[in-house]
């Protein structure tokens, strides 16, 4: 774990170190292609909720409860049918 966290140490030094030797208007062109794509993700994003939503049916189906008391008596006594007395010898 110690030489994973050095080795990372070490990655985001270089990374450090090339982008202070990185010209400033070089540094700015980064950001701002960063932003851009985050920007444009964004709105991606909103879009398709607001697609999505704007898509979604909104209604409720209400329909009839079955009474699942009736069924679990039902299927109890078919078990107790077919199932086999245990014989002890």
């Amino acid at each position: 774990m110690k030489k994973l966290r050095a080795n990372i140490d070490q990655w985001l030094d270089r990374l450090d170190k090339n982008w202070e030797a990185m010209p400033i208007k070089r540094q700015h062109q980064v950001i701002l292609y960063f932003f851009t794509a985050y920007v444009l993700l964004t709105t991606v994003v909103i879009f398709n909720i607001c697609r999505d939503t704007a898509e979604a049916k909104n209604s409720l189906a209400v329909e009839h409860i079955d009474n699942t008391a009736q069924a679990r008596k039902e299927s109890a006594a078919q078990q107790q049918d077919f199932q086999k007395p245990i014989i002890k010898k």
